[in-house]
């Protein structure tokens, strides 16, 4: 029976590496799961709006996890579910102060859904079957690598949508990073003039559809050329 190359097997899932890893492709909470495509089909019209949610989703993930995991002994059993929704509550508000003071003029695009993160199933399902039952490192590493899977799944799509709807890419970057990112748009040659339904909420559908395709072809794929 033939052995897989200890260069090509994939982390132990119960290994830091494996715990960091799923969330981004075994376990991607939004090309996977399907989880979080409220925000993710909303907020993908551009790459700014994608990341800036990708961050600030990403921050109340990790503060959540690890709040959680440290006070996992104290909280009662008849308690959990409202402990862990005001605890990222509480993180999602941060959220909304950080961006309201640096990131004003951004916020006011996606402020909803950065409002109700605290509702992510994404957030509360991490919060629910790893944080509350596992110590704080490896809850660590699973909430940096449940953001970072649903970081690539946002911003790939708000590239896309960006590039087929507007022609450009990073635009508006100076919103989110200072006037220093202003230079950072790049247009695509031949004059694109763009296609509106990319940035409407249809196009959001369509090519999310045909990135989850996409993805799950290269996958196929990936698997035949390993053999058994």
């Amino acid at each position: 029976m033939s052995r897989t190359p200890a260069s090509t097997a994939a982390p132990d899932a119960g290994t830091p590496a494996g715990v960091l890893t799923a969330g981004v492709a075994a376990r991607n909470p939004a090309w996977i799961q399907l989880l979080g495509l409220c925000p993710l089909l909303a907020v993908s019209s551009s790459a700014v709006t994608a990341l800036a949610l990708a961050l600030a989703s990403a921050g109340v993930l990790v503060g959540s996890n690890v709040t959680i995991s440290m006070l996992r002994r104290l909280i009662p059993d008849f308690a959990r579910l409202p402990a862990f929704v005001l605890i990222v509550a509480t993180f999602t508000t941060c959220a909304v102060l950080l961006m309201e003071a640096y990131a004003f003029e951004l916020y006011l695009r996606i402020a909803l859904f950065v409002q109700i993160i605290v509702t992510n199933c994404m957030i509360l399902g991490r919060a629910e079957a790893f944080a509350s039952r596992r110590p704080v490192w490896p809850s660590l590493l699973d909430a940096l690598g449940t953001a970072a899977g649903f970081a690539l799944a946002l911003v790939s799509l708000g590239l896309v949508r960006e590039a087929v709807g507007r022609g450009t890419v990073f635009a508006d970057m100076d919103m989110l990073f200072g006037p220093g990112a202003a230079g950072w748009t790049m247009t695509l040659p031949g004059d694109w003039p763009g296609l509106l339904i990319a940035t409407l909420p249809p196009g959001a559908f369509i090519i999310a559809g045909l990135l989850l395709g996409l993805g799950n072809a290269a996958v196929r794929a990936r698997r035949r050329n390993a053999g058994p």
